[in-house]
């Protein structure tokens, strides 16, 4: 029996370096201290919390609700720009590629279990996150603009990778006694919430990415437009559903709001019509050598 370690994916590997890149800054794993350098000013775009002692830049949604919140003083162009402009380049590659909460939901699903399949159930459930979208990255932070009181809803109440990348690693750290004697209700809400996610992702492909990421939602708003991503050549494509039918999320075509591109479809193609591409420029499919943008 061969016993040697598979050679992780190209897709795994910038899974990996984007997770790495984002939280750079390994000084402050080892002094529990959040970095507040100018590149905070600067959005990954991935979900990546601020508050991780070693992120070196800002979450975009935490900046978009920052934003919302301070719109009562001054416009929330420039991050509404940023996000934009990462949606109409990548889309939901980002989500596919270049999140490192994406690449924790993907390393927990991969524990040996009896795994819930999609359907109809799981379909509906994906609308969720547009809700999530709407009420607590936007109304929420809106309303409370009004009021002259910042309220980051999403990251307050919901964000289980802020509680994982921030909350935990900060109150495990031995220099922050007081910010663990500060700990409340709502801190066991986001810790209870946090368990039910990691443990939902352990059975389900991606749960919080398809139920519930309200970033996830945003980019697939603007899948269709996006330059790089999965794309299906109509006049090769026979329609059989085969690609449909093996995608772990509730796509309905390749390419549409729920897909993430991770490229497990381009060699499933039986009349090889899936490819990546930026525009027209064939970055991986049938008319390339393989080059592993695996799942």
């Amino acid at each position: 029996m061969d016993k040697r370690l598979k050679r992780p994916s190209t897709r795994r590997l910038i899974q990996l370096y984007a997770a790495l890149l984002y939280n750079a800054h390994l000084r402050g794993f080892a002094e529990g201290q959040i970095y507040t350098g100018s590149l905070k000013s600067v959005c990954v775009p991935g979900l990546n919390c601020y508050s991780c002692p070693g992120a070196a830049f800002s979450c975009p949604l935490g900046a978009l609700q920052n934003a919302i919140s301070a719109s009562a003083d001054r416009p929330a162009f420039y991050v509404v720009g940023v996000l934009l402009l990462f949606g109409l380049l990548l889309g939901r590659v980002i989500c596919g590629f270049l999140c490192p909460f994406g690449l924790i939901q993907e390393l927990l699903h991969k524990i040996p279990t009896k795994k819930v399949k999609k359907s109809p159930l799981t379909r509906r459930l994906s609308r969720v996150k547009y809700g999530v979208l709407l009420v607590f990255v936007i109304a929420i932070p809106a309303w409370y603009a009004l009021k002259d009181l910042p309220l980051p809803g999403f990251c307050k109440f919901i964000c289980p990778a802020g509680t994982l990348e921030g909350a935990a690693a900060l109150l495990l750290h031995p220099a922050n006694g007081a910010l663990r004697a500060a700990v409340g209700g709502l801190f066991w809400w986001k810790v209870s919430l946090l368990a039910l996610t990691l443990t939902a992702c352990v059975f389900v492909y991606r749960a919080f990415c398809r139920f519930l990421c309200p970033l996830g939602a945003l980019y697939g708003l603007l899948s269709k437009l996006a330059l790089l991503g999965v794309k299906v050549d109509a006049a090769r494509c026979t329609d059989c559903g085969l690609c449909v039918t093996l995608c772990p999320t509730d796509i309905r075509r390749v390419g549409d709001s729920e897909c993430v591109h991770c490229g497990s479809c381009i060699p499933a193609c039986p009349t090889q019509a899936i490819s990546f591409r930026a525009g027209k420029i064939v970055l991986h499919g049938p008319d390339l050598p393989e080059r592993g943008l695996r799942k």
